[in-house]
Formats: structure tokens, sequence, C-alpha cells
């Protein structure tokens, strides 16, 4: 995309997932328009799902793993709008929002953060929506 170049439609930013040689039925991102929604990221490390390692250890993965899908759409963490959070258990929230301070020290978006369980073995899951006018 050059500069001035307006962005119709969606487009897909980072390609489909691979986990395993497995591609998966969803997308890194998409961008529509302003908009670049980012599929909920759970920490991966090694090329697997990080079992291991405390709710801070996590979070500053998953966010880190945020930072670079939003730097493929040309976004960073100050374009976030909405975030929206899934921990599995209650008593990590502190440590988490402890961690995600740090990433957000200024203006943070919107967010929600339920207690779930998640589909991998892992303690959080974060979903983040960016808005940056392209045009």
């Amino acid at each position: 995309m050059t500069d001035g170049e307006q962005v119709t439609g969606k487009q897909v930013i980072g390609g489909p997932l691979v986990i395993g040689g497995r591609r998966l039925t969803l997308s890194k991102a998409m961008r529509a328009g302003d908009f670049v929604f980012v599929t909920g990221q759970v920490p991966f490390q090694d090329g697997g799902p990080m079992t291991t390692g405390t709710i801070e250890d996590q979070t500053r993965v998953a966010i880190e793993q945020i930072k670079e899908i939003l730097g493929e759409a040309g976004c960073t963490l100050a374009d976030v709008v909405k975030a929206m959070v899934w921990l599995r258990e209650r008593a990590d929230f502190p440590g988490f929002n402890q961690v995600y301070g740090e990433y957000f020290p200024d203006d943070p978006p919107a967010r929600s953060a339920v207690v779930s369980e998640l589909l991998v073995d892992v303690r959080v899951e974060i979903e983040v929506v960016s808005y940056q006018p392209q045009g």
C-alpha cells in the first residue's frame, strides 16, 4: 500500500494462522477500512502454547504477539481502541492488569475482561481492535 492509498473492503493481515503445519480456519487479523481486528492471542513460545509461566509472563508474550501483528498492519498499541480479555482464573486479574498497564500507561483502550475456561491450556487470551485512518 502506498501513502494516500485507501483500503476498501477487507484485507487479511499476516496471513492465516498455521500451527504445527496445520492451517487454522482464522486469520491473524483483518483490516476493515480504518479498523484492524486482531484475533484473540494466547501466549505462544517455541511453536506451541505457553502452558507454563506466571500470568505476568503469559500476558507479556500475548501482548508482544499483538504488537507484532499490529505492526504488520501499520499500527501500534497506541492505535488500540478496544481490548477483550479472557482469564482462566479470577486470581490472575491483578497480575494481568499490572502488566497490561505497562503496555497501555496513557489513554488505555476500552476493555472487557472475563473469567472463562479457555480452549488452549494457557492462563490468558487477548483480542484487540485498533483504529488508524488510512486516507
